[in-house]
């Protein structure tokens, strides 16, 4: 039913007398400073808990689990796109081109946890990337069949064997990340203290590597995408192979996880219609696990070990991407017109 005051207001326009007022008032769009992009709950829950996201913007096309972006009053937001290569870019697609943000100048930070080459690191690191590889665009042939000094049966698409470096077909099988922005990350998080575990600390000590048994730090090396998640010594290796391979020796393999260069090319869309700037992209893995097993273990107790790194990883991927988004928001003016000279 209509009030007594709505139609009295509709006469007065009838008559000239007060101006029609437009269908809908839209709201301006959202413009992020910092956007967090995690892949699942775990990794969203100290965002949301602590940094008081309580502002919910739904987005058409994200994910039915995590429908919203969560904002708060600093220009800190987060979305959640669900695990794996189609959510990642399905999710990021989504947000990309939605009309109720304005993404020209966000800083994008991709943190979440992942495996970790135990002679780069150890479980509870957390590492900025350089380079994020993917790991899938190979062709594969049976393990057991792999001609004579080959590591593993995969090898570069179109080209006729392992070590030989393939034309890009796909252009998402590098991206390469701005090196200002990755200096600048860790020299804003370098110094946080890290979380562990009893657990952690005992399981690392089951590694040989010096980096393996060390205590969790803060560093950069590279990381490589995957929706399959490959475990053991020839595996990693190969990996480890592929990724020196596709950027002629300049990546050094240390993470490893499922979305990264996923979210990479749906962000990369965006960016050649200009609606945001790949220079402010930036990718924070911290170690749940390790890639491969350690001596005497088998592959798949490897794979399915409660190595003590879950809670560390997830608790350290916010605190070191804490610091970084802190730098970004609390020094605006610095930031705002792209990553400060050092």
């Amino acid at each position: 039913m209509r009030s007594v005051s709505s139609v009295l207001a509709a006469s007065l326009v009838g008559c000239g007398l007060v101006a029609a007022a437009p269908a809908f008032a839209a709201d301006a769009p959202v413009a992020p400073k910092v956007l967090v992009i995690s892949m699942f709950k775990h990794e969203a829950s100290n965002w949301l808990e602590k940094e008081e996201l309580s502002k919910k913007i739904a987005i058409d096309g994200l994910s039915e689990e995590f429908p919203d972006l969560s904002c708060n009053d600093r220009g800190l937001c987060l979305v959640t796109t669900s695990m794996g290569y189609a959510n990642a870019a399905s999710s990021i697609s989504a947000l990309v081109h939605s009309d109720k943000l304005d993404l020209s100048k966000t800083y994008f930070l991709i943190a979440g946890i992942a495996g970790i080459d135990p002679a780069n690191g150890t479980i509870g690191s957390a590492m900025w990337a350089r380079y994020a590889v993917d790991g899938g665009l190979q062709w594969r042939i049976d393990d057991r069949k792999v001609p004579e000094g080959w590591v593993a049966g995969g090898f570069g698409m179109y080209s006729k064997g392992y070590g030989e470096k393939p034309v890009s077909h796909y252009g998402s099988e590098v991206y390469h990340l701005n090196e200002a922005l990755v200096e600048a990350a860790f020299e804003a998080s370098k110094g946080v203290e890290l979380a562990d575990s009893d657990g952690a600390s005992a399981y690392r000590a089951n590694y040989a590597e010096e980096a393996a048994k060390g205590k969790p730090a803060v560093g950069i090396c590279d990381t490589v995408s995957g929706d399959q998640w490959w475990h053991g010594v020839a595996l990693s290796e190969a990996m480890n192979d592929w990724a020196a391979l596709l950027t002629d020796g300049a990546a050094d393999y240390c993470t490893t996880q499922q979305e990264d260069n996923a979210t990479l090319t749906a962000l990369s869309r965006g960016a050649k219609l200009g609606k945001l700037d790949m220079d402010r992209v930036a990718i924070l893995r911290s170690a749940s696990n390790f890639d491969r097993p350690y001596p005497g273990q088998a592959p798949q107790d490897s794979l399915n070990a409660n190595s003590g790194g879950f809670m560390p990883a997830i608790n350290n991927v916010y605190r070191v991407g804490k610091a970084f988004a802190d730098t970004v928001l609390d020094n605006w003016a610095d930031w705002e017109n792209g990553v400060p000279a050092r």
